[in-house]
Parts: C-alpha cells; structure tokens; sequence
C-alpha cells in the first residue's frame, strides 16, 4: 500500500479531534443539537486551520443517523459513504479551477433535486472567493433562498475579496490561528502514535515556523522524520532540514549589532550562505529573536509569556539589557520591511545586508526612531566624558541655539535636566551684568514650581528614552494655577518635546510620583530672552515693600 502524509492520514474525523478551533467547534455541535442548522455558512482563516476538515465532518454530523452529543458517529451508512467519498449528498468544489457562471448554473440545477439519502445535501465550495464576479452573482439567489435541504458551506483564506452580498447572506465563522502549544502537543501524540522517535524541542520549533497552521506542521514532521528514518530526530536535525539558524547565532548576530560592527555583521551573514541557509527564514526569525527582546524588556512579566527553556530566557534577558525599547523598535521596523522586500527579491543576501548597514550605522538613515538612537548615542558618549564632537574651549556666557549638551569647560551652569538657570539664551549672546529680574507668583504656584525645579533632573533621568535625550537644554517656569512651562532652547528638540504623548506621559509620571496634578506646556526660547527670572511668592514680595525704613545721619 501507497503511503500516506501524515497530514491526511491524521485528518479530523470528528469534532473531538479538531485541535484549536473549539468556539466553532462548540457552536455547530450546539447547531446540530438544537436542530437550529443554517442554510449558508463562510469559513475564513489563514491555510491549515480545519476549515475544509470542519466542513465534511458538519455535512457527516447533519446527515449522521445517530449522531452524539452533535458529532457523528462514524458508524451508519452516511457516514461512511461521506467518509469514503461514495455520497452523491456531499459535493466539494474547487472554486480556483471551477470559477466560471457555468459551473454555479450546474449547482442551481442540482439543488433542485433532494438528496437520495439522508437529510441535506452539502455544497462545500473550497477558495470561494476564487469565483468570477459574473459567478458571485449567479450564486447570490440560490444562497439567500435555497431549499430547506441545501446548506452552502464557503470556505476562503482571503474574506477581503468575497462580496458583501455574499458575507451578508452567510453566517461567518472566524478559524484561528493554533497556538505554539497546541501544535506541539499534537506532534507530540502523533510523534507516538506513528513510532517517530523525536526531539520535544524540534518539535517546538517545527511547531512555531508552522506558524499556525496544522496542515504545514504535519507536512514538515513528515519532511524531517523521511530525511533521518530510522534515527532520533533532534533539533540541529530540523536546523539543517528546515534551513534555519540556531538561537545563539541571533544572538551574535544581535551584540555585533549593538556594537555598530558592520563588518562583523556582514561575515556573519555570508557564513549563514556558506551554511546554506534559507535567507528569508533568517529575516523570519531574527524579528522573533527581537520581539522576544522587545517584550522582556517592556511587558511586566514578560519572560513567562516566552514559550522557551531557562537557559533561553536567560540569554534573551541578558542581550535585553544592551539595547533600549526605541532602538529595538527600529531593528523590528527596519527588519519587517526588509522581510516584505525578500520575497521575491532575486538578492536577499544583498538586501540583508544594506538592512544590517541600516542598523548599525543609523545616521544614513532619516527617520524618526534612527534620530532618536543617534541622539541616545551622543548622550552615551557625553555621560562617559566622550566629546560627540570638538568643542572650543573657551569662556561662554551663553547656550547657542543648536545647543543641547551637557556643559564641559567654560560653559554656562546647567540645571540637572541640563538647562542654564543663569543666562540661558538662544540665537545672539546677550550680557549677563544686568539683575536678574525678580517676579512674584501665588505661593502655591511657587510650591509647585520649586518642587518640579528641585526633581526636574531625576524626573527626565527616570522618564529616560527620547524625553532623556530632548529634554537635556530645558528649565521649567510657572504658567497659571497648576500649570508649568517647560522652555526649550533647543528647536529641534522643542519639536520632538513638545508632542502631546509626551507632555501626556510627563504629566502621568508627576502625578504618580508626587501626586500633584500638574498641566505642561511647551514654548520655545526667544532669540536674545534670558531665563534667570528669579520667582518669589507674593507675600515676600509684600513683606519687602512694607519695610521698615530708615535714613542714616550724613
């Protein structure tokens, strides 16, 4: 005897053994139960899932002679004779070959007669939205008012395409994808059932490259057990098969990254080649790699949602702490388009390869997030007492307007969030000889403005990330009842500071941390303004007015 793929030797029979769809499963069992059968039903979701298994074990179970608990018992003549292929009750078209008005007008004319045996007869149309517009409408009339022994079953990976008038006259059931786990234990079983001796993490990673679907993990059990019959099936063993590349090398792959090595990236990369790798499965599984950072890094908890062994979460979580959430989010952007790119480029290794030079080498880039990383870098550098560029040394009494860095020598004092409290000025250098000029406010508007200025620096130091880096050449000042400005003298990093998210993600932080509901606005610096206008509450003021006077003998 012929053998037979796992994937259709192991096919559902019966509604207990469909694996990861039991909100439909539940639903038609009840439908069957409770005699409430609909007439037109629309299975969509991505391949493998069960739609097509779904299908033929409803048309067994609704003309099932006894059927159980909704499922059919696989016992009586209809079922077997559906089961085999032999019941005139059950017609399965393929909509991609058979898309024509004709072969709807056939169906038209079938459904006239009632089925030989059984209750229904079942039509189940397979990639349904495959079907010419001219056919979509020739089906429309039957669809809405079929005979009481008709049911339609359409089942489509593409819903998009499939005419609202059709969607409307269906009822629709959405097939998910299969869970991680849910693939594997079923391997697993299989695994014993068909005497494969395997790997449980080769079975793990089959399970996650089948990327939801059954049908693709089956198929690629089937490849990797054919290749080493005979033998234990291990992990590097569906490495090699697969194409793919082991954890530790995303790893490498990742610090040399990190690193800005682009050299190092690029010989990594060509002994992928030499390996033979498959180059989009790398792409693939890289943004896994860093979306499992990603998470660590910014999910509470986020270790226990990776499905991975001790040792795994370990490495992920120390490679976690070498980059911040916006570069990874760049290395994720840069990486997704580049996987959009790959697949049908005729030069992935080249594409590969500009996307790694993009990665370590932002400034060729103009995006937002790459400004962002560059900026994070030269602070990096400044904090460690690295010049980000030559500076002329010499007296200032003023910051210049393209000014966002921590003052070094003979610059003017900075306030800890790196604003000058005494003469900060933009465009011009203005003399600071004259009085700062002295301002009264309500006392509790001074209460909040002292206790922002005394935090500003641990405030944008714990905020981190881009309020880090644009708020360096900031100071606060009063602006109304709970209400504070906070002044750039910096342009660009005005237009980066003052977006609403930001002054939104301000404002929470202070109310968290200090229970003060304070309103933040932005404004930039004027060209020649001073900022060391001294505040003082208006009883101060008061008491320095209403002074004892007195006038000393000459």
């Amino acid at each position: 005897m012929s053998y037979t793929a796992l994937y259709r030797k192991w096919r559902p029979s019966g509604f207990s053994d469909v694996k990861g769809q039991d909100h439909i499963v539940r639903t038609l069992k009840n439908q069957i139960t409770s005699q409430r059968i609909g007439h037109a039903y629309l299975f969509c979701g991505t391949r493998g899932t069960g739609k097509t298994s779904i299908a033929k074990i409803f048309a067994r179970a609704v003309n099932c002679e006894n059927p159980e608990d909704g499922s059919p018992c696989g016992k009586c003549r209809a079922c077997m004779n559906i089961g085999l292929g032999a019941s005139l009750n059950v017609v399965e078209i393929d909509a991609a070959s058979n898309n024509g008005v004709e072969n709807i007008r056939d169906i038209r004319e079938q459904v006239q007669y009632p089925p030989t045996e059984g209750k229904y007869r079942v039509y189940i149309i397979d990639e349904v939205h495959m079907l010419s517009t001219g056919a979509f409408n020739a089906l429309l009339k039957t669809l809405e008012e079929p005979p009481s022994y008709v049911i339609f079953i359409l089942a489509t990976t593409e819903v998009h395409r499939i005419p609202i008038t059709v969607l409307s006259r269906c009822q629709r059931y959405d097939f998910k994808r299969i869970t991680i786990q849910t693939l594997t234990d079923r391997l697993k079983e299989l695994s014993e059932a068909e005497n494969i001796d395997v790997e449980e993490k080769a079975l793990s990673y089959i399970a996650r490259v089948a990327d939801g679907s059954m049908r693709d993990a089956l198929s690629l059990l089937d490849q990797c057990a054919a290749f080493h019959f005979g033998e234990r099936l291990t992990y590097e063993h569906v490495l090699d098969i697969l194409g793919a590349v082991d954890t530790s090398i995303f790893s490498q792959m990742f610090r040399a990254v990190v690193k800005r090595e682009t050299t190092r990236c690029v010989y990594q990369l060509e002994d992928l080649v030499i390996q033979g790798r498959e180059l989009g499965q790398f792409v693939t599984d890289f943004i896994w790699y860093m979306r499992n950072l990603l998470l660590i890094q910014t999910a509470d908890n986020g270790e226990d949602m990776l499905d991975m062994s001790a040792d795994n979460k370990k490495a992920l979580e120390e490679d976690a702490k070498l980059a911040d959430g916006e570069t990874l989010i760049r290395y994720i952007r840069v990486f997704s388009e580049l996987s959009n790119q790959i697949r049908y480029a005729s030069q992935k290794r080249v594409l590969i390869e500009i996307a790694l030079i993009k990665l370590t080498k932002p400034q060729m880039e103009h995006s937002y997030d790459s400004i962002i990383e560059r900026l994070n870098k030269i602070e990096e550098q400044l904090e460690e007492g690295i010049p980000a560029s030559p500076v002329p040394r010499g007296p200032a009494v003023s910051l210049p307007t393209d000014a966002g860095i921590m003052p070094g020598e003979g610059q003017a004092a900075v306030s800890p969030a790196g604003a000058t409290q005494a003469g900060m000025t933009t465009g011009q250098t203005r003399p600071l000889s004259d009085p700062p000029r002295e301002v009264s406010i309500p006392k509790a508007q001074l209460e909040d403005l002292q206790m922002i200025r005394n935090e500003w620096g641990k405030i944008i130091r714990s905020l981190g990330g881009v309020i880090r880096s644009s708020f360096r050449d900031t100071l606060v000042e009063p602006s109304g009842d709970s209400c504070l400005c906070v002044v750039f003298g910096n342009p660009d990093n005005y237009e980066i500071g003052r977006r609403p998210t930001i002054m939104g993600e301000l404002e929470n932080y202070v109310k968290n941390t200090y229970g003060k509901d304070i309103y933040f606005k932005t404004r930039l610096l004027g060209n020649g303004e001073r900022a060391d206008t001294i505040y003082v509450s208006d009883e101060e003021l008061k008491n320095r007015i209403h002074m004892d006077i007195t006038i000393e003998d000459e």
